[in-house]
């Protein structure tokens, strides 16, 4: 079992392995859930997003990590930290996906504020950014609860994105 990274009240968050390729997929591939994504995935492309995020672990120590339900044991999505580069700059984003029936209950916004603090206190970053869909308010939500803030619409990925930032405290 791979070890804990991240514990909040609710969560575990731990390196993704194959086994959680089945339970991903039914965030990833649900219409419903993907609604700000080009497409949903299927089976083959689920594992190539776990391959990649254990390739981030390896090469930068951190990525999305599975997010498990303390309760039940049971993944119920991804957060954590991407290099993402934008205009030219590398930035660290803070990223979340939640299984649909877990909505609406702060499971995002405690995940993310858990990777907030990792990537400030423990990585040393001065910066955390989140690249949002301008028509994902529940995200948007997410990432003002986290502390950040608006700061303008970006084109990323050939599409429009509101780009959201905090700054360290101090930094």
């Amino acid at each position: 079992m791979p070890t804990t990274i991240l514990e909040t009240p609710r969560l575990q968050m731990r390196q993704m392995t194959t086994a959680d390729v089945a339970p991903l997929l039914k965030i990833f591939g649900d219409v419903e859930a993907m609604q700000f994504y080009p497409a949903i995935f299927d089976g083959h492309q689920m594992q190539k997003w776990v391959a990649w995020n254990q390739h981030q672990y390896a090469s930068h120590g951190y990525g999305l990590w599975a997010l498990v339900l303390r309760s039940t044991t049971e993944v119920i999505g991804d957060c954590g930290l991407v290099n993402q580069p934008m205009e030219g700059v590398p930035e660290i984003e803070i990223g979340y996906h939640v299984r649909r029936d877990h909505w609406r209950q702060g499971i995002a916004t405690e995940a993310a504020l858990a990777c907030r603090n990792y990537g400030f206190e423990h990585l040393g970053c001065c910066r955390l950014v989140s690249l949002i869909h301008p028509q994902n308010l529940a995200s948007r939500r997410v990432a003002e609860k986290v502390g950040m803030s608006y700061c303008r619409e970006i084109f990323w990925k050939h599409k429009p994105t509101c780009l959201y930032a905090v700054e360290r405290t101090g930094a």
